[in-house]
């Protein structure tokens, strides 16, 4: 895992990824609509790391590992901190890939870490996404997942240059909402932001976790319009492991 301080050190593409990802925290004139995610970048809580090319099998043990890392000292980087994880995207994907080929990617690299992680799925978490208290869960930690890839478009706030992850523990949410009335002025904030920021409606899958109507695993990824998979991926995949 990286600091912003490290930069010397990084390869020319991850560079080139912390920098893009610096200048849209940075934006004043269009700011991001994520304000947790701002602020953590202001006070340099977040944290880095740089994988291979996400097709690769090789990603989602490198993905494991990152993760495990992270979750061992994430209480030790600040209220606001947010893993995010930048993969080496070749141009070929970066100009042909769908949305929905980088959906892909993405639910098989979450069945993947799932399968590989040593610490048992926390009791209080039901296993099925199609619950509303559902959420991800790794190294005994919940945690928000978060993707944005090179094809988007529309949806500005789910496009980035490189396939990107963002991976935000609850407990730094938690302490974001604490108190209703604060939470539901930022909630409002972000709605507002996103729709200066986008050039699509807000997606109707974002919803506040602990709502019945609310399911964690559509707002993971979210389309590049207003459609959505009618059953998580998750479910599916780990179904399919289980049996084989």
């Amino acid at each position: 895992m990286n600091e912003p301080s490290n930069k010397i050190q990084l390869q020319q593409w991850e560079r080139h990824a912390l920098e893009k990802f610096e200048a849209k925290m940075k934006d004043k004139e269009h700011p991001f609509p994520c304000i947790p995610a701002t602020q953590g970048f202001s006070l340099n809580h977040l944290r880095y790391g740089f994988l291979g090319d996400p097709r690769n099998d090789s990603s989602i043990m490198e993905l494991a590992q990152l993760l495990s890392a992270y979750t061992n000292h994430s209480q030790e980087y600040g209220d606001y901190t947010s893993l995010i994880v930048f993969f080496e995207t070749p141009s070929d994907l970066q100009k042909n890939y769908t949305v929905e080929q980088f959906e892909q990617i993405f639910w098989r690299h979450l069945s993947g870490i799932a399968e590989l992680d040593q610490v048992k799925w926390p009791n209080h978490i039901p296993t099925d996404p199609h619950k509303p208290l559902w959420e991800f869960c790794y190294h005994g930690e919940q945690y928000f997942m978060y993707c944005a890839t090179p094809s988007h478009k529309n949806r500005k706030s789910r496009h980035f240059d490189v396939y990107m992850l963002a991976i935000t523990p609850r407990w730094v949410l938690t302490e974001f909402g604490k108190s209703e009335e604060y939470a539901k002025k930022i909630r409002k904030h972000v709605r507002k932001r996103l729709e200066l920021y986008d050039s699509i409606n807000i997606h109707p899958d974002l919803n506040t976790y602990g709502k019945d109507d609310n399911y964690e695993w559509k707002q993971y990824f979210l389309h590049d319009d207003e459609t959505a998979l009618s059953k998580c991926p998750f479910h599916q995949m780990m179904n399919t492991q289980k049996k084989n």
